[in-house]
């Protein structure tokens, strides 16, 4: 499976507004897979419920890039 890529700590940016992301939570609901994102420096603010797309070759979030592929942290 492709989401297995997406793993808990990782660090993603969201395409656009480029304000980093920690990944909390992977789980599965149904028959979808779904990453919780909490935006990082800011406790206070929701965190974020993502549906991971498994057509992608590794998984991917939509509208987010990982951080580690721009090698900006």
């Amino acid at each position: 499976m492709a989401a297995n890529r997406i793993k808990v700590g990782e660090v993603w940016k969201q395409d656009g507004s480029g304000d980093s992301y920690l990944i909390t939570k992977v789980y599965t609901e149904a028959l979808a897979t779904y990453a919780v994102l909490r935006k990082a420096g800011s406790e206070n603010d929701p965190p974020l419920k993502v549906k991971v797309n498994r057509q992608a070759a590794n998984g991917a979030l939509p509208g987010f890039t990982h951080a580690q592929e721009t090698d900006e942290f």
